[in-house]
């Protein structure tokens, strides 16, 4: 078993962070591959996962007013239920990356989806409270281990030409999900939503038995014509790798200066998606839009919907604007639109302009919802997905996403307490986190448009490469710096010393 999960396990052949040069006639092969069925079967399968976790971000709105009315819950009870599901998350996200390797990229999915069933099926007949948190606990770890697993799997299988789209239909299928859980939980109860949330779960469940295993993908997702034998080259090197060395090994080796610069890169990235206002606002809409006087049958249904088509334009535009100029103008646009639900917000608790409260807060939170989607909901993971080599991909990828959950733990369990505090205030305070991330002079707009080039893979390879030539000096230093004390100690006792030790002492120090 952990032998299969080794292989399955595997970085893609187009690992941007595995040692060596590509030649030019690679390239020219890659750009060769196509879109085959298998590919294209394997990866609605896994998105699936995708559309599960679409569905668990997207219930607890439609259905606040009809659990606290059954069961009585009060604002706090409510709030920690709403926000429990990130601490399975973070739960998940621990065990994400080691069970990914262990049990491969299938079994972790089709254990995923039944432990989702099992917290669905608690929500759908709970009669207590608590009965409802571990339902909501349950389908925290199973999502918080699918939003590792699923753009990683879908990067492997994925030739580099197409990674790009394909991965962000990742994205996708979450709006997809929401959308259909905000338009369902108008229309049924709450108990009726979580049972039919368990249809993807079933769905993934039973289409993973006819999808094969990563290290048998490579051959049926490229094109008939296309030579594989570099990718074949990069899976034995990959497995030796993961052979040599043991999971305690690969996680001590993540905190190594090498790998510095792709850990800032990736937590970075998902703090700036966190903490900007996101998962309140997907968590808790029902509730905004009934501060502001607007329909909370309608107008969450509207904000959904309108996901879908943004997604679809961030797939087909990704690879012309590319990920740092979508960055850019998703904080941009999501910035702008929070300040003008804070403003709205504003109107409300002064009593002047009162009735443009509704129109402003909808078309700020439509507005940011469309903003958001652009560029901040679905790269980061994608450039998470790719960055991370072969030997620290498991423990690096688990910590990017318990970072993900940890930080949104925060923000959804805080957000009803501060929006009783003061909704205006509470969302100027995002407004205020936008701004630095797209202030000029703010430390993650240096972030975006400095650490994270456009080209970040070559980025990533060349800075792996200097930091390796740093080490290697350094060692080289340390070694010739104790070569010229054993020769003065030498010297002092009288005994000569081999030419190694002569040549080493004489190597220069910098």
């Amino acid at each position: 078993m952990a032998g299969d999960g080794i292989e399955e396990g595997l970085e893609s052949a187009s690992s941007p962070l595995l040692p060596g040069e590509k030649s030019t006639s690679s390239s020219a092969t890659r750009n060769q591959h196509s879109i085959t069925p298998v590919l294209v079967c394997s990866t609605l399968v896994a998105l699936c996962g995708s559309f599960t976790y679409g569905c668990s971000v997207g219930y607890s709105s439609p259905a606040e007013s009809g659990i606290m009315e059954d069961l009585g819950l009060s604002v706090s009870a409510y709030s920690f239920f709403g926000s429990i599901v990130t601490i399975g998350g973070m739960v998940g996200a621990i065990l994400s990356g080691k069970m990914a390797d262990l049990v491969g990229r299938r079994g972790t999915m089709w254990a995923c989806q039944i432990i989702c069933m099992a917290g669905w099926l608690s929500i759908a007949f709970a009669k207590k409270a608590w009965c409802l948190d571990i339902g909501r606990f349950l389908v925290g770890v199973a999502i918080g281990i699918l939003t590792y697993v699923v753009p990683v799997y879908i990067s492997e299988i994925t030739p580099r030409n197409l990674r790009g789209r394909f991965t962000s239909a990742n994205q996708l299928l979450v709006c997809c999900g929401f959308a259909v859980t905000y338009f369902v939980g108008s229309i049924v109860s709450w108990r009726a939503l979580s049972l039919i949330a368990t249809i993807p779960s079933i769905l993934q469940i039973v289409c993973l038995f006819f999808v094969p295993r990563v290290s048998k993908m490579a051959g049926k997702t490229r094109g008939a014509e296309s030579d594989i034998s570099e990718e074949a080259v990069d899976i034995r090197e990959a497995i030796e790798i993961l052979k040599q060395t043991s999971a305690e090994t690969r996680t001590l080796e993540l905190f190594q200066r090498r790998y510095a610069y792709v850990i800032i890169v990736g937590e970075g990235l998902i703090l700036l998606q966190t903490f900007g206002g996101n998962s309140a606002v997907s968590y808790y809409l029902g509730t905004i839009f009934a501060k502001a006087n607007v329909s909370t049958s309608s107008g969450p249904i509207i904000f959904a919907l309108l996901q879908i088509p943004t997604s679809i334009a961030t797939v087909l535009l990704m690879d012309s604007f590319g990920r740092r100029t979508l960055l850019m103008v998703s904080a941009t646009t999501s910035c702008l639109c929070l300040f003008l639900v804070g403003l709205s917000f504003c109107f409300q608790e002064s009593h002047n302009l009162k009735e443009l409260t509704p129109i402003l807060t909808l078309v700020g939170i439509l507005g940011f919802g469309i903003g958001f989607t652009i560029g901040m909901s679905g790269i980061p993971w994608v450039i998470m997905a790719e960055i991370f080599p072969v030997n620290v991909k498991a423990s690096a990828g688990s910590l990017v996403v318990l970072t993900s959950w940890a930080s949104s733990w925060v923000v959804t369990y805080t957000f009803n307490f501060m929006l009783e505090w003061s909704s205006a205030g509470t969302f100027f305070i995002f407004t205020g986190i936008k701004l630095k991330i797209t202030g000029r002079d703010s430390p993650s707009w240096i972030f975006q448009m400095k650490i994270l080039p456009e080209d970040y893979q070559d980025a990533l390879n060349k800075r792996l490469s200097e930091t390796q030539e740093e080490e290697h000096l350094i060692q080289r230093n340390n070694e010739s710096v104790h070569a010229q004390r054993i020769i003065r100690k030498g010297k002092l006792f009288g005994y000569h010393f081999a030419t190694h030790y002569q040549v080493l002492a004489h190597a220069p120090v910098y």
